[in-house]
């Protein structure tokens, strides 16, 4: 990854942030002429309190108390003129979805790994005080068909005792080195206690800046 400065991450994601339209296919997106990074979680992991930290702002992306509220790929430009977009790629596995639904997550969500040229990275969120369980790995394994580089992130680590969070730090490495797309390194944050937003912030301007220049 190109080395980043704090500084210069924190004024990108503190700075001009556009939200562009909600696209429910791959039809509705808009050009690839910009790095992309997504990001990927099940169902209530924290993924919308995340956004709004990273990007320090109230009200970015939406937040509920309903799993699997999200169902479009939403779509924001960051920097003024934009040098990047993020991704909110809708939540997985919750229980109380219908079959069909799923099904149709699955699909956008394949399409748009498969078929995105100019995306990036995913930042695959995982709720730290639950580890990576078994829709979670599926989901590790349709990025690793897809060829998509990924890295993980744990959230609500606030809600955890230190010693578990480096406990999943010693423990994920042996896991990820059987997903070939997984980035080696992962991140621990705390979107309620701000841990941890300024190197998310970093890695999410690395990796839109891996071989594009910008």
């Amino acid at each position: 990854m190109i080395g980043i400065s704090p500084r210069e991450a924190n004024r990108l994601f503190t700075g001009p942030i556009a939200f562009v339209k909600s696209a429910p296919t791959m039809d509705d997106l808009p050009p690839a002429n910009l790095p992309e990074v997504a990001f990927a979680g099940r169902s209530n992991v924290g993924k919308s309190s995340l956004l709004n930290a990273l990007t320090a702002r109230k009200g970015l992306a939406r937040t509920s108390n309903t799993p699997g509220r999200t169902q479009l790929l939403n779509i924001f430009d960051v920097g003024e003129p934009a040098v990047l977009r993020l991704v909110d790629m809708p939540g997985y596995g919750y229980a109380e979805a219908p079959k069909k639904m799923v099904d149709a997550w699955k699909r956008a969500v394949f399409d748009y790994l498969r078929g995105r040229a100019n995306l990036k990275r995913v930042l695959l969120l995982i709720d730290s005080r639950r580890g990576i369980g078994k829709v979670d790995e599926d989901v590790m394994d349709m990025l690793d068909s897809a060829a998509v580089s990924y890295q993980i992130v744990l959230t609500k680590t606030d809600k955890v005792k230190e010693s578990w969070v480096a406990k999943l730090r010693e423990d994920l490495p042996a896991l990820l080195k059987r997903h070939p797309a997984s980035f080696p390194s992962l991140l621990a944050t705390s979107s309620e206690k701000n841990h941890g937003i300024e190197e998310l912030r970093a890695a999410v301007l690395g990796a839109a800046k891996d071989d594009t220049g910008i």
